[in-house]
């Protein structure tokens, strides 16, 4: 497996989700695919983001938009026709570090992605999401990044992306699975991916 596809998903804290992905830059390739709303839309979601220190961020959720699977699970149902999500920027170094609300008022979470240049053009993106409140929004949201990043992987590879909903749901079972068998305390922290490296990145 080349270091293009090694992952690292770990929790260090509390209510803490980070992820881990080698992509192909360079390190500006990477910096538009989370900044510019048409990039950003083929993995996550278009929307308008001014980027300084207090700006707005915007994500116009479809997920029927990121693969060939167009109808969500029942526990899902009320995306199937998208929704708005709204937050400010809380930093922004670019090209290497953009942080955000993820939602408005208390009981908004805030994630992190940080950009790390490395040797042969790839590029390590850091996903850190924190404040969540529940085990079970936890695993929703490390299923969420371990499926939207596959979708960038496969986007930047020019490949067919994989498909989001059935990602997801296999992935949301893997993570709760580990955070039920983790301190209660710290959720989980693992070196490397559920599956360790997953096969479907290789196809």
């Amino acid at each position: 497996m080349s270091r293009t596809h090694e992952a690292s998903d770990t929790s260090p804290a509390p209510g803490e989700v980070r992820i881990e992905r080698w992509l192909p830059g360079p390190l500006e390739r990477i910096w538009a695919y989370l900044t510019e709303s048409d990039k950003r839309g083929a993995w996550l979601a278009p929307g308008r983001m001014e980027l300084r220190p207090g700006g707005t961020v915007e994500h116009r959720f479809r997920h029927a938009d990121l693969s060939a699977e167009k109808d969500p699970p029942a526990k899902y149902g009320d995306y199937r026709e998208g929704h708005v999500m709204y937050g400010t920027i809380t930093r922004c170094e670019p090209p290497t570090a953009l942080g955000y609300t993820w939602g408005e008022g208390a009981e908004s979470s805030e994630v992190l992605f940080e950009l790390f240049p490395a040797d042969g053009g790839e590029v390590k993106l850091v996903v850190t999401q924190r404040r969540l409140r529940s085990v079970a929004g936890m695993a929703n949201v490390a299923a969420g990044w371990h499926t939207h990043l596959g979708i960038l992987l496969d986007r930047l590879k020019g490949r067919e992306p994989r498909g989001f909903w059935s990602t997801h749901g296999r992935m949301e079972a893997e993570y709760a699975g580990l955070l039920a068998a983790a301190e209660p305390a710290r959720a989980f922290t693992e070196s490397a991916s559920p599956e360790s490296a997953e096969s479907e990145d290789d196809q």
